[in-house]
């Protein structure tokens, strides 16, 4: 079968002929229908990100959706043709991060990070929720613990951002969107945000009780601790400075709480995809040539992804 595989950092990703994997005790084989790109594969090909892989070579890619086509001794909650996700479950089962990917036409992976896809739910839609949709939903209803009565700020409206401002949304809670491409905010407010700013100074007035910082760099977390009310929360998900300098006056004297969140839960997929066949999640994806992954990825790296794109190894 094909399958891009990373040998570490500098090698980018080759396209190699490999065995078809086989499932152990335990396991299950996937035929790949579409796995999706991810922000870290491209930290994981310029090095940044190289600490999280311990197998060399592996086949990367980890946002997956799949058929089942061949079960394991001692698996029986599935079964063969079974129309599947794959959950990220750490310790060491993280698919395509821990052990061989979706980059490739098959895969195998531990029978308990399944989960069925409903039948009303494509695949292409399957595969980028279980990451990138999956990481924005656990920070908003579970980190973040947004409810109706709260007045919530999402900085950053990219992939992640977007997807966490339409979440915070249908929780009925009041959103506002913070970018600095003010181009972002039409779509922003389509997905129910009462306004679009960028920057906090235009926001005056308003009391945040939650902020989510989808960006992740030292001038947006000083906005947010700037903007929080006193004794809430900041809820950071993007990783886009390795290190910060905060104020901690001002969060002992306002009594903040920070918290970080990475991913999302096995527990919590059913309900994301059941919100997304219903069409209360509606995302918006590009489907990638298998054989151009690499000009994807780096489209992908430099921000230029219009959509969250996914490849079909065997279309």
């Amino acid at each position: 079968m094909k399958a891009y595989q990373w040998d570490g950092p500098g090698s980018g990703l080759v396209l190699r002929d490999v065995p078809i994997p086989q499932p152990s005790a335990g396991e299950v084989q996937l035929e790949i229908q579409a796995c999706g790109l991810c922000h870290s594969d491209c930290h994981i090909l310029n090095g940044s990100g190289a600490q999280w892989i311990k197998q060399r070579p592996i086949t990367l890619g980890h946002e997956i959706s799949a058929k089942i086509t061949a079960l394991g001794e001692g698996v029986t909650e599935c079964h063969i043709g079974q129309r599947v996700g794959v959950a990220l479950i750490a310790p060491a089962t993280a698919i395509g991060l821990d052990f061989n990917g979706g980059f490739a036409q098959y895969a195998v992976t531990p029978v308990h990070t399944i989960v069925p896809l409903p039948d009303d739910l494509s695949f292409e839609k399957a595969c980028i929720s279980v990451d990138a949709m999956a990481s924005a939903y656990h920070a908003v209803v579970k980190t973040a613990e947004v409810t109706s009565k709260m007045t919530v700020g999402i900085l950053g409206l990219g992939g992640l951002g977007s997807v966490g401002l339409r979440v915070a949304c249908i929780q009925g809670a009041t959103v506002y969107g913070f970018d600095v491409n003010s181009s972002k905010f039409e779509a922003a407010k389509e997905n129910g945000a009462k306004a679009c700013f960028t920057n906090f100074e235009d926001a005056e007035g308003i009391i945040f009780d939650v902020i989510l910082d989808f960006v992740g760099i030292q001038a947006t977390m000083l906005a947010a601790i700037g903007a929080i009310k006193r004794e809430g929360k900041i809820v950071l998900v993007g990783m886009g400075d390795s290190e910060m300098t905060l104020p901690s006056g001002s969060i002992v004297m306002k009594n903040i709480e920070i918290r970080g969140s990475l991913g999302g839960r096995k527990e919590e997929l059913p309900i994301l995809f059941e919100l997304i066949a219903a069409g209360e999640l509606v995302p918006i994806v590009e489907e990638v040539p298998f054989e151009d992954l690499n000009a994807a990825l780096h489209r992908l790296e430099k921000g230029e992804a219009k959509a969250r794109m996914y490849v079909r190894p065997n279309a």
